[in-house]
């Protein structure tokens, strides 16, 4: 058994530096269309070696090429999951950039991180979100701000959403959830509390297969929206599709 976890620890080290050498040396000489190229097949690539199938399940005649894309969040593997069928453009909490390799690759796959309680940072990265989105780009995040236990969903915090107020497009709300050979919550893809990256990442190689399920959902128009109303109609939506049940009240605004 530790012999085939090295192998795999191995295949994903030489998977994410052969990453790192794309980003490095190819992708300033790309356009955005062959960037999500390579970023999708990298992606499906990665969850292979992790022994992670991606299901494109129900919904994607709808998936629309310039949006803002939101997501329940279970774990690191879900920009991974999202990237091999949909590439978009994160908004990630900045300790993410610490991770070992995976950071730095997501950095150069045009993550943008947040720092908590940095305002004047925040309203810069606002500014940007709001004319990637203009200009034609998937912006993606998860508005519960932090991991949850599968068959949970936190309140959807609701200010990113203004950003696809202000650009005048849709948000496209995505289902995601991390199924067993039986069809149940896979044990070991839930990262939370106390857990770190190299700890999940063992958890992920060392147990049985996984299934990843992202299921695409209407969007909705933001057009005369309030950012709460979105954060709250898009949790409602995420909420329906795992079939779990969602707090009824209006999303929260971090402090």
């Amino acid at each position: 058994m530790k012999l085939l976890l090295i192998y795999r620890l191995g295949r994903v080290a030489v998977h994410v530096a052969l990453g790192m050498a794309t980003c490095a040396v190819v992708f300033p000489w790309l356009g955005a269309p062959a960037r999500n190229r390579r970023i999708r097949i990298w992606s499906r690539q990665l969850m292979a070696v992790c022994g992670v199938r991606v299901e494109r399940s129900a919904g994607w005649e709808q998936a629309l090429p310039q949006a803002m894309v939101v997501a329940n969040h279970v774990s690191w593997l879900d920009i991974f999951v999202i990237n091999a069928v949909h590439p978009c453009r994160f908004v990630a909490k900045a300790e993410i950039r610490d991770w070992p390799l995976l950071g730095w690759l997501s950095a150069k796959a045009g993550t943008v991180y947040i720092a908590r309680g940095k305002r004047r940072d925040l309203r810069h990265i606002f500014k940007g979100l709001v004319d990637k989105l203009v200009d034609g780009e998937r912006i993606g995040f998860f508005p519960e701000g932090t991991t949850a236990p599968q068959g949970q969903l936190l309140p959807f915090h609701a200010n990113l959403f203004e950003a696809a107020i202000d650009a005048k497009v849709p948000v496209q709300p995505l289902a995601l959830s991390y199924v067993d050979a039986s069809g149940g919550s896979h044990p070991s893809v839930d990262f939370i509390g106390d857990m770190n990256f190299a700890q999940s990442l063992v958890a992920i190689l060392s147990g049985p297969a996984v299934t990843a399920r992202l299921v695409c959902l209407a969007p909705l128009d933001s057009v005369g929206a309030h950012r709460r109303e979105l954060a709250l109609a898009a949790q409602l939506a995420v909420a329906g599709a795992l079939g779990i049940e969602a707090a009824t009240t209006a999303a929260a605004e971090p402090a």
